[in-house]
């Protein structure tokens, strides 16, 4: 299969996918990019496993509005300074801004929610409420 490219048609390799992906698709006119979250749920709490090497804790925001979880980082472009002689060639490295949000059901009690981010992979921790099971009850009429 062929596909157009920058530099006329090409064969489609995994190259061109991930360029597609990556540079044609959500960096043209749309900034905001994904990151992929695997959701695990444990008997106390459900948590969202989100994979963002390379980012510092403090770039993280994360809101709840209502029942809405939103998770975010605004990159800001930073001017790479050359001294001396040395000066980059070429710079693969991208970070892009993202923002992902769920929506949380009533199980989980929003105050009390945590977050973590080790080794690449923010985990926030979503705490189930203590749900009490509704008893038989005879109810009389008066």
């Amino acid at each position: 299969m062929y596909t157009k490219t920058n530099y006329g048609m090409m064969p489609r390799t995994m190259t061109n996918l991930m360029d597609d992906l990556f540079f044609n698709g959500l960096g043209k006119g749309y900034e905001m990019a994904s990151v992929p979250v695997n959701i695990k749920e444990t008997k106390d709490s459900y948590e969202l496993h989100a994979v963002a090497p390379g980012l510092k804790k403090e770039d993280f925001r994360i809101n709840v509005d209502k029942n809405n979880l939103t998770i975010s980082f605004d990159h800001k472009e930073e001017k790479k300074e050359t001294d001396g002689e040395d000066k980059w060639l070429r710079s693969e490295y991208k970070t892009r801004s993202f923002k992902r949000t769920f929506t949380m059901n009533e199980k989980v009690d929003t105050t009390k929610i945590t977050a973590r981010y080790t080794d690449g992979v923010l985990v926030v921790t979503l705490a189930k409420k203590e749900i009490t099971e509704p008893t038989a009850q005879e109810i009389a009429v008066n």
